[in-house]
């Protein structure tokens, strides 16, 4: 039996201004100093291509589980692990959950670990004003966590073993992530490298 639920009838189905670009702000949640990144997108960017703008932007590996949360509304994969499911997101867009400027939502990555991303549209762009291929991320602070590190809490704990070499869980934290972490690196360049990988051309006006 599938316990998705289907998709909403009343979801909005158009775009009032179909030419603007989201100019977006990803922030991760309970996390201080805190964990950003900014990104023009489309504004009707699918959610599960917008997942994964997100897993290259931030640094995650996409292994675990996705939703996407408006108010007590869920939006994510078909799954049976979390029942009732999540509606169906297969063919929902973003500017269906957020309708324009000053709008905001959830994504959860890993149920376990429950880290949950403040999604933010920050301005609406003219399609007229966009040069660079889409997605493109603009700036943004601060290294990825690792996986698997036990979310907010457990970050904080491992940041602070990392950071002080007279920590007592110094040595194992840095074998356990490969041997070096530096917190406060974030590479844009490299961020859109990874996101080249899910680029779409600019859009093109629309003549009203």
């Amino acid at each position: 039996m599938n316990h998705v639920l289907p998709l909403p009838q009343d979801l909005p189905l158009r775009f009032r201004q179909p030419d603007d670009v989201f100019q977006i702000r990803i922030s991760l949640l309970e996390i201080e100093p805190s964990i950003w990144r900014r990104l023009l997108v489309p504004q009707d960017v699918l959610l599960p291509r917008l997942h994964s703008i997100i897993q290259a932007c931030m640094g995650w590996t996409d292994s675990h589980l996705h939703q996407f949360k408006v108010g007590e509304v869920c939006f994510g994969e078909p799954t049976r692990e979390y029942e009732p499911g999540p509606i169906d997101h297969r063919r929902v867009t973003l500017n269906q959950i957020l309708p324009g400027r000053g709008s905001s939502c959830i994504y959860e990555y890993d149920f376990g670990d429950g880290w949950e991303h403040l999604i933010e549209v920050e301005d609406e762009v003219p399609a007229g004003e966009v040069t660079a291929t889409l997605p493109r991320c603009l700036s943004g602070e601060r290294a990825c966590p690792p996986e698997d590190c036990g979310g907010p809490h457990g970050y904080a704990e491992f940041a602070a073993a990392i950071r002080d070499p007279l920590h007592e869980e110094h040595e194992s934290y840095l074998q356990w992530v490969g041997g070096a972490f530096n917190p406060e690196a974030f590479d844009v360049n490299r961020a859109n490298r990874l996101l080249s990988r899910l680029a779409v051309r600019p859009p093109k006006r629309t003549r009203h």
